[in-house]
């Protein structure tokens, strides 16, 4: 029984020393946090700034695709024969009307002789044949003959007539294929690489063809959009031609010259709900090629003198969306706003903040009301949105040029209203 006394004496004595180790631990930890408090009660928080600014910003959805050739035709020969010469070179410019290749004429030559030779009989037989009529009309009229006879010389007139006539088409025929022995480019464009030598004989049902040539300016681009963008696309597009942007993969660098909008396609893809549209541009530098993978943006409309800061300014809060503005005595206020849209890394301001405020565009997660900060200018955003939001994952089409067909298309940044509330914000909300 003793015993046991001691072993409930020396856990209770335990108890009673870890507690107070820890109470211990806890007010000296809470006099250091004071003590820090104190010494950082009078530093200022490095921070970034910007100015609230006033421009034009462009309205504009985002989208993938696909740079298609404007025009694309596969030149095969006409007519059967030998390849006699190739008379381009892979990746030459060519125009239309130019040489391209030449098959031994020399069978179609043959072919046309024969014909003009037939067809020169057939003229002999047939004034013959007339001569003929004439005199058998002139004894008919003197019943010297029967006008059974006349009949059948008068049919015979018009078998030659129409032997006549099929020769006259022979002779066509035969020329028409020792034209196409001569192969020209039928559209401006750039030939690709040579499917044939010279030496073989090639068909006209050979399904490669001879060379491929594509049209490269203009040139086209084909891509997707979600089709609840429909309605205020097609609204836009009955005002004029809409201009659309082509970005690289990592939609950073601009390609070549805007283009426009030239159609909306006239039917839906049910299975990734997005709608294809085609834009044409100039490509004078050939900036764009065919089967490209682009990012392409299509501007909508322009808003005019717009408040806008950069959209890290923006942070949300219990109760709503908020700013830190910095004062002319370096320490920051809370303000709430009312957001309008985020562009790219861009953020329009409905309501809360003026023109030339500074607010801090990052370091916010160390701020509180009447914190104060030593400010620096952050790096502009520049006018052209960059490509921090996420992009749409649809091709603009399935289709075996691009070899892609992802599944459908996430809106890249688009005009949405971010939800704001009038309520200020919680002074001790984080980024």
């Amino acid at each position: 029984m003793k015993r046991k006394h001691v072993i409930i004496t020396l856990v209770l004595l335990g108890i009673a020393l870890g507690g107070f180790y820890v109470f211990r631990s806890e007010k000296e930890q809470a006099k250091e946090a004071q003590a820090e408090a104190a010494r950082n009660a009078g530093r200022a928080v490095p921070v970034l700034s910007a100015q609230v600014a006033e421009r034009d910003i462009p309205i504009y959805l985002e989208g993938l695709g696909n740079v298609t050739a404007f025009k694309s035709v596969t030149v095969k020969t006409q007519v059967d024969g030998r390849l006699d010469s190739v008379l381009f070179k892979e990746g030459q410019a060519v125009k239309a009307g130019d040489a391209l290749a030449q098959i031994d004429p020399r069978p179609f030559a043959a072919q046309l002789h024969q014909a003009e030779g037939a067809l020169a009989r057939d003229k002999a037989l047939l004034l013959s044949s007339q001569l003929d009529l004439t005199r058998y009309t002139d004894l008919a009229k003197e019943k010297l003959v029967s006008s059974q006879q006349v009949d059948q010389q008068r049919g015979l007139q018009g078998q030659y007539e129409g032997a006549l006539r099929m020769d006259e088409a022979q002779v066509e025929t035969a020329k028409l294929n020792l034209t196409y022995a001569h192969i020209t480019s039928p559209i401006d464009g750039v030939t690709g690489i040579r499917q044939v030598d010279p030496g073989n004989v090639i068909h006209a049902a050979d399904p490669t063809g001879i060379v491929v040539i594509t049209q490269l300016d203009p040139i086209a681009i084909i891509f997707t959009l979600p089709q609840d963008d429909l309605p205020k696309v097609a609204k836009e597009l009955l005002k004029g031609g809409l201009p659309v942007e082509a970005y690289s993969r990592d939609g950073e660098v601009k390609l070549g010259a805007s283009g426009v909008l030239q159609l909306i396609d006239n039917q839906i893809n049910q299975t990734t709900s997005t709608m294809r549209l085609k834009a044409i541009f100039p490509n004078p530098q050939h900036s764009l090629w065919p089967n490209q993978f682009v990012k392409t943006r299509l501007i909508l409309t322009t808003r005019k003198k717009a408040l806008v800061v950069p959209s890290t300014v923006v942070q949300r809060g219990p109760k709503g969306v908020f700013a830190y503005v910095i004062k002319e005595d370096q320490t920051v206020d809370v303000k709430p706003i009312e957001v309008e849209l985020t562009q790219g890394d861009l953020t329009l301001i409905r309501s809360g903040l003026t023109v030339g405020e500074q607010v801090v565009v990052d370091g916010q997660n160390q701020l509180r009301p009447g914190s104060k900060v030593q400010a620096r200018p952050a790096a502009s955003t520049g006018d052209r949105p960059a490509a921090t939001a996420p992009a749409p994952t649809t091709t603009p089409h399935a289709q075996p040029t691009a070899g892609r067909a992802p599944p459908a298309a996430a809106h890249a940044p688009s005009a949405n209203p971010v939800p704001a509330s009038p309520t200020a914000p919680e002074p001790a909300s984080k980024k």
